[in-house]
């Protein structure tokens, strides 16, 4: 037995440090990895298994089966190429754009209308309004599903749709809506829904997939109606029973040519949750026609993308700033790479501020993210506490970019999770964003270096313990 634990190890050890080898792309990561499965046995080479593989050299699903039914969709919706957008006339915009083309599959396209939705309350009331009136088909994906009063309502508007003839289909995360299986999950069968996890955590692919979640939230509406952003199927976001009170945060709803792109991304998602369920692609993805005057790019990445799409994303955003950068993020631990070109973004004079939550529903998160702010505060970035908890994800560069979604500037997700981003190319709704961004950090307190030096010890050794799980927080 012992003789065979001994050829196990060696044969576990020598296959984890020749992948590391192969796959590897930093030297100093790694290092780390191959002294932690020679001095953890068994232990470092599954740690490595579930945290430090390389799986952008992998695919967790192939779409070629995918990607030729929807080859013949071409034609019906080929009319979408009237409303690409280029932008002649702004060198920034045009490489953002194309950057995002590349990493995401994406172009920018006209013809939208946006509308910002600022806190659950309103996103719920608009989106149970805009199912009411579906004619054809209800299509849901979101990180968390969670019993309670909103999940509840859902149900029972769907059971409604249903007898009325109208498709429901739900996909949902295995991990992050852990509580849906079984019962809760039933029901939602019973009436008619096509519901299905992704990524199902079971022990035959644990090793493989535990780490790597979907944490996108989409619901489309008919092919017409289309919404995204932060907000996930919980009573946290319009209730204040609970420890953060109520959360807030940031959700979108879209109209215009932007909906085919978004639809796209849900419904390969479903075709891989639902073991390649039998549909016609063409059923669900039609002409768009214009709906407003807005210009946006979606963007959407994952750990089996060819690059790291969200973090490109952002990056390219920092790059094309000219006077400001604004953020509010509950996640702020990115890694060195984006923390350092923040640093010479603010160096150069561009105006950076950093708003976040001053309580967090992971204390992990909370110190690994408090461990780089002498840092930036150091080189003029501005950091706010706020007193609520805000779950939003937004990024407002000069008086004419945002971007909002689901995509945390954290490791997680820019390299682990599957996420979507709605980047928009408009003065109006960003004049918007900025101006509710101003009011928040008027009622937040503004961090200032020297007291931030001032913290105990005790705080110290918490930032810097928890700093070394920056990449699976």
């Amino acid at each position: 037995m012992k003789t065979a634990l001994t050829v196990i190890y060696i044969l576990t050890s020598v296959w984890s440090i020749g992948a590391i080898i192969y796959h590897g792309r930093r030297p100093s990561r790694s290092i780390s990895w191959a002294l932690a499965i020679i001095f953890l046995p068994y232990l470092g080479a599954a740690l490595y298994y579930l945290f430090g593989m390389n799986r952008r050299k992998f695919k967790f699903f192939n779409t070629k089966e995918f990607d030729k039914r929807n080859k013949y969709t071409h034609p019906k919706i080929s009319a979408q190429e009237k409303f690409l957008t280029h932008f002649d006339d702004d060198i920034r915009k045009e490489r953002l754009n194309r950057l995002i083309e590349t990493n995401s599959d994406s172009t920018a396209k006209k013809g939208n209308s946006i509308t910002a939705l600022q806190d659950g309350g309103e996103t719920f009331n608009v989106l149970f309004k805009a199912m009411e009136k579906a004619e054809k088909f209800i299509h849901v994906q979101y990180y968390i599903l969670e019993r309670g009063y909103l999940l509840d309502k859902m149900l029972e508007l769907f059971k409604r749709k249903i007898r009325e003839g109208v498709e429901v289909r739900i996909i949902y995360d295995s991990l992050g809506s852990y509580k849906l299986r079984g019962r809760p999950r039933k029901e939602f069968e019973d009436i008619g829904v096509k519901i299905y996890p992704i990524m199902p955590i079971r022990l035959t692919n644990l090793l493989f997939s535990l780490n790597f979640r979907n944490h996108r939230k989409i619901v489309i509406i008919d092919n017409k109606i289309a919404f995204t952003g932060g907000v996930n199927v919980s009573d946290k976001y319009i209730s204040r029973k609970n420890e953060l009170g109520k959360w807030k945060d940031i959700h979108l709803r879209l109209e215009g040519p932007i909906v085919n792109d978004l639809h796209l991304i849900f419904l390969k998602d479903y075709f891989f949750a639902s073991n390649k369920e039998d549909f016609h692609i063409d059923d669900y993805l039609t002409e768009q026609q214009k709906a407003g005057n807005v210009n946006a790019q979606l963007v959407a990445g994952g750990p089996d993308s060819k690059h790291p799409t969200i973090m490109q994303q952002y990056l390219g955003m920092m790059n094309q700033a000219q006077e400001s950068i604004r953020i509010a993020n509950p996640y702020f631990v990115p890694g060195e790479a984006f923390l350092e070109n923040l640093k010479i973004v603010a160096m150069e004079g561009v105006e950076i501020r950093l708003l976040v939550p001053k309580k967090s529903d992971s204390q992990a998160a909370k110190f690994a993210m408090l461990s780089h702010f002498e840092e930036l505060l150091e080189v003029g970035v501005k950091i706010y506490f706020r007193d609520d908890f805000s779950h939003s994800k937004i990024m407002i560069v000069d008086d004419d970019l945002v971007s909002i979604g689901s995509g945390n500037f954290d490791i997680r997700s820019f390299e682990l999770n599957y996420e979507t981003n709605i980047l928009i190319y408009n003065k109006e709704i960003t004049t918007e964003m900025i101006g509710e961004f101003e009011k928040l950090c008027e009622k937040a307190d503004l961090v200032t270096l020297e007291r931030y030096q001032n913290r105990t010890i005790w705080l110290r050794f918490l930032e810097g313990l928890f700093k070394f799980f920056k990449p699976i927080i």
